[in-house]
């Protein structure tokens, strides 16, 4: 039997890895700043062009490369971090592996322009898929310029794979955001299709926080500090009544690298236990700093997994000083007997001189002392003796008799039905293509979940949210198209705050949100102002419903037979429709039926889900005869 095994050649072995390690152009904006971050950078600048698909290129001003080892760069498992497995287990640097340049160059065209201080010019590098195309001096300056372009270029079903433009663009700023924040001693300034987005001067934690999710930031923000042998917590939490029901800002970063750690996640949200609304989750940016010989990054291609030695101490320790932030600072109500709450001194007092209270005493004054009318004093007191005459007054009526009751007339105030969900206007009937055979005077409601209507075979079973889901988005399709939405003018116009990739998102879709009744504007940065909402929706639900629109968009399907429209109809839709447990009128209830049933596809939700099931009087005879 012939030998079956053979080595992969190189060039399919990088493919391989590139499957790793490259997974959408925010892979490549990771791996390309944490070289440029290792170099020693002190000002990097990126530019993106079609959200990575076409350019992604980071020039920095670090120690650059000699042409040796520009050349070899682009080898597997060539790396300057590690030269003995021992170093694993101390590493202090973003890369070790050796294979970003590798992955990345098998799957785009890459050109690397480098040169070292010491040199008088540079080495230019081309190469498109693992192939060096040409390799010669240059004249540039020092530091190192990676551009990678037409990235997938060779594998078009990995290419075709990848999401929309706004959906990618939020995951490079996502990527930018998580290296910026855990070097804030570096300079960053990021442009995407030639429009300034990020531009982040060299600053402290706090400022480099405010510097990207806006300056209404600061007052958010709540310092949490310890120190101990097993680990330094530094860094900030997010005041409970700013918390968002969507996943929001949660960043944790160990030796200055961002990792995903659901159990010191949960060690977080225990701190905060009964201090957040209702199913809205904790902020926080936490920067850990231990011991390199106790936690094991290489445990992912992506190296955002890490694992600790002691994981369940670093859990106690990291929720003991989130509880002991939230107290010091008056976030959390403290309960003690044994102290008087009104004695305690506020904390911005802390630094505040201490001053002696000032008394003030009129020594002349005499309160027996009154005025007479020539505005002489006297110095009688005089004491003024109150009639009791007349108290008998008081009790007059109360042994009397009336023959007529005095409750004969009380009115018993009805108890308020709850408001109607629909507009009374609206038809009540069934487009005659629709029309079926359901008793339109019979419907119920089900543990406040569930309407029941009759029909002559036996009774339909409607499920109210996904019915009402499926009403809103092809409303909300139909307004978006014909762009005649109904708007209701706000009195004073909402000011929300959001980070400037958030407001970019909000940019792109403004045309479409205006289409559904929202009336936008940016006014200044980090703001957004709603003054005008559709007329379906309450003004206590706008940031509701946009940030359930926010996280939509950016778990966004891949493109084939999906467009923003569609992906807007359905988010608001699943935001504004009834919600399970809530109580529906008569009018409401009728109303929501016809309303499904003239709709083109009553029987599934937008997310496929079936809306009513019909039971059959032989269905209901047969469980009853069984």
């Amino acid at each position: 039997m012939s030998d079956i095994i053979k080595l992969l050649p190189d060039h399919v072995a990088n493919q391989i890895a590139a499957g790793e390690v490259v997974q959408r152009p925010a892979s490549v904006v990771k791996e390309l700043l944490e070289n440029a971050i290792d170099a020693g950078a002190s000002q990097i600048k990126i530019l993106v062009k079609d959200a990575g698909r076409t350019l992604v290129q980071v020039i920095d001003d670090g120690r650059g490369m000699s042409t040796t080892d520009a050349r070899l760069s682009f080898e597997r498992h060539a790396t300057s971090k590690i030269k003995s497995a021992d170093d694993l287990f101390a590493l202090c640097t973003k890369g070790f592996r050796g294979e970003a340049l590798a992955s990345i160059a098998a799957v785009a065209h890459v050109e690397l322009k480098t040169k070292t201080e010491n040199e008088e010019v540079g080495t230019r590098i081309e190469i498109e898929g693992s192939t060096i195309k040409e390799q010669e001096v240059c004249a540039t300056i020092k530091g190192t310029s990676i551009a990678v372009k037409n990235l997938f270029y060779n594998i078009p079903a990995r290419r075709n794979f990848l999401k929309s433009d706004n959906v990618e663009l939020r995951h490079v700023i996502d990527e930018f955001q998580r290296v910026a924040l855990a070097h804030e001693g570096i300079g960053f300034v990021m442009y995407h299709n030639d429009n300034e987005l990020f531009n982040l001067q060299r600053a402290n934690k706090r400022q480099r926080i405010v510097s990207i999710f806006g300056a209404k930031t600061n007052e958010k923000l709540v310092p949490v500090v310890e120190e101990t042998e097993i680990v330094e917590i530094d860094g900030f939490i997010i005041k409970p009544e700013f918390s968002k029901k969507t996943k929001g800002e949660q960043f944790f970063f160990v030796n200055d690298r961002f990792i995903k750690h659901p159990y010191l996640n949960h060690s977080v949200n225990a701190a905060f236990d009964g201090l957040l609304p209702d199913r809205s989750r904790a902020s926080y940016f936490i920067y850990l700093k231990v011991d390199p010989k106790t936690i094991d990054i290489n445990i992912h291609p992506t190296k955002t997994e890490v694992k600790f030695e002691d994981e369940h101490a670093i859990y106690n320790l990291l929720r003991a000083a989130v509880k002991h932030s939230l107290g010091q600072f008056n976030i959390a109500p403290i309960l003690d007997f044994n102290r008087e709450s009104n004695m305690d001194t506020p904390y911005s007092y802390k630094d505040k001189a201490v001053e002696v209270p000032r008394v003030e005493v009129d020594r002349n004054f005499n309160p027996f002392e009154t005025v007479t009318s020539n505005g002489r004093s006297s110095h009688v007191a005089t004491y003024e003796k109150k009639s009791s005459a007349g108290w008998e007054t008081m009790y007059e009526g109360l042994d009397r008799r009336t023959t007529e009751s005095s409750f004969s007339s009380l009115q018993i105030e009805d108890e308020p039905e709850g408001e109607s969900l629909f507009v009374e206007h609206e038809s009540k009937g069934f487009t005659e293509n629709k029309q079926t055979d359901r008793d339109a005077a019979n419907t119920y409601q089900i543990h406040n979940k569930y309407v029941v209507s009759a029909i002559k075979s036996g009774m339909l079973v409607i499920d109210q949210n996904r019915a009402h889901q499926r009403v809103l988005y092809e409303e909300f399709l139909r307004n978006i198209t014909v762009k005649e939405s109904v708007s209701q003018q706000l009195l004073f116009p909402l000011r929300l705050d959001y980070s400037s990739s958030e407001l970019a998102l909000f940019s792109s879709l403004k045309e479409s949100l205006e289409n559904t009744g929202f009336v936008l504007d940016f006014p200044e940065d980090g703001i957004l102002e709603v003054s005008g909402i559709p007329a379906s929706i309450q003004e206590s639900e706008v940031s509701i419903v946009l940030e359930q629109l926010l996280s939509d968009v950016e778990q966004e399907v891949p493109n084939a037979g999906f467009s923003q429209t569609d992906v807007l109809a359905k988010s608001m839709a699943k935001s504004m429709a009834v919600k399970t447990g809530e109580k529906l009128d008569d009018l409401s209830r009728e109303h929501l039926v016809n309303k499904l049933f003239a709709c083109t596809e009553p029987t599934l939700s937008p997310f496929y889900k079936k809306t009513f099931i019909t039971l059959t009087v032989d269905e209901l005879d047969r469980k009853f005869n069984a």
